[in-house]
């Protein structure tokens, strides 16, 4: 961590002097111990807030919303599970890419159900912002595709990358066992999991609910989570890419805001330019190729996917060259001085 910054009276002071409240401040009197006793409760009182609110838009969605039919329906819940195995299985692949001590349980789990909380936010965000800023991107109506550019750009990228960011700087980013810079990798990509998995049980129940019998909701719901099973690894190549740069923020705390901004920034942009890219790209290549579009959809998905991908792998990597490198040279150093020490 940073080396806490001094004032002037207090670097040149010979230590004999009391400097409270003059240069530096400690809990004292029982106003101080108040003070800090109300900011702390205040900022726990916050972050659970954040948290009740999330829990309460879920269950609205359960209660009066398309989620709802995932209970009534168990083909929906199986769907959606389906559709969030491959995000599942880039996210195991990170955990065991990272080369220091495996993550604890606990804040794995709580870190996917913050993301699958906070998904809500982003819903209600997109909502509230989308159909403004899509007017006022394509020119009220002139150029449609530049309204949608806008609002991926400008709303959904930042608002989910954001939520999907929040989930672990509440929770894991605070325990003392986020302890290395690639932990924030792995935070990142669990709640990126979360986030796609409750993303994916609302597009399937949103866009199948409607149909009646088994077969046809067979049908008609098989597309769509196919569709929703190759979008879901993305969620956790964004997260990945931005929790990376909160764990570098966490040791580099002078420069934590910049550095987390650049993470989500990254995030944002990857994200926001596979929502512009996928439907005309998977177009041309389907009329291009003349295969079906969903064969398209899987090419243009593999390839973006595949890019990132191995950026940020290749970034992980770098951290366990260095990581080994660091050990080894521990190594040395400790048997350079057990060999001094014992030299006669």
């Amino acid at each position: 961590m940073g080396k806490r910054r001094q004032d002037p009276v207090e670097v040149n002071a010979d230590g004999s002097a009391d400097l409270y409240e003059i240069s530096t401040w400690e809990r004292r009197s029982a106003l101080d111990r108040f003070a800090h006793w109300l900011y702390h409760v205040g900022l726990r009182t916050l972050r659970y807030l954040v948290i009740l609110a999330a829990v309460a838009i879920l269950l609205l969605q359960v209660a009066f919303g398309s989620l709802g039919a995932v209970g009534d329906q168990p083909l929906f819940a199986g769907m959606a599970i389906l559709s969030a195995v491959p995000a599942l299985g880039l996210a195991v692949y990170i955990y065991y890419a990272d080369v220091t001590t495996q993550e604890p349980l606990t804040l794995l789990v709580g870190t996917f159900l913050l993301g699958v909380l906070f998904a809500g936010f982003a819903g209600i965000l997109n909502g509230v912002f989308g159909a403004p800023v899509q007017a006022i991107g394509s020119g009220f109506g002139l150029v449609p595709f530049l309204g949608q550019v806008f609002f991926f750009f400008l709303i959904v990228g930042p608002v989910e990358e954001t939520v999907k960011l929040l989930a672990v700087r509440l929770y894991a980013f605070r325990d003392t066992r986020f302890d290395t810079v690639v932990d924030g990798a792995v935070y990142g990509a669990v709640a990126g999991l979360g986030f796609a998995t409750i993303e994916n049980a609302l597009y399937i129940t949103q866009n199948t609910q409607m149909v009646g019998g088994t077969v046809q909701l067979l049908a008609a719901g098989s597309d769509i989570t196919a569709v929703r099973a190759l979008a879901g690894p993305g969620h956790v190549i964004y997260s990945a890419f931005a929790g990376y740069y909160l764990g570098l923020a966490k040791f580099n705390p002078e420069d934590a805001g910049p550095i987390v901004l650049k993470g989500l920034l990254i995030a944002s942009v990857i994200h926001a330019v596979y929502n512009t890219l996928s439907s005309p790209v998977t177009a041309i290549l389907a009329s291009l190729y003349n295969v079906d579009f969903l064969v398209a959809f899987f090419g243009f998905v593999i390839v973006y996917d595949s890019v990132f991908g191995l950026l940020l792998l290749k970034k992980i990597d770098a951290y366990r060259q260095a990581y080994h490198r660091a050990h080894a040279d521990e190594d040395e150093t400790a048997l350079h001085s057990e060999r001094t020490e014992f030299d006669p």
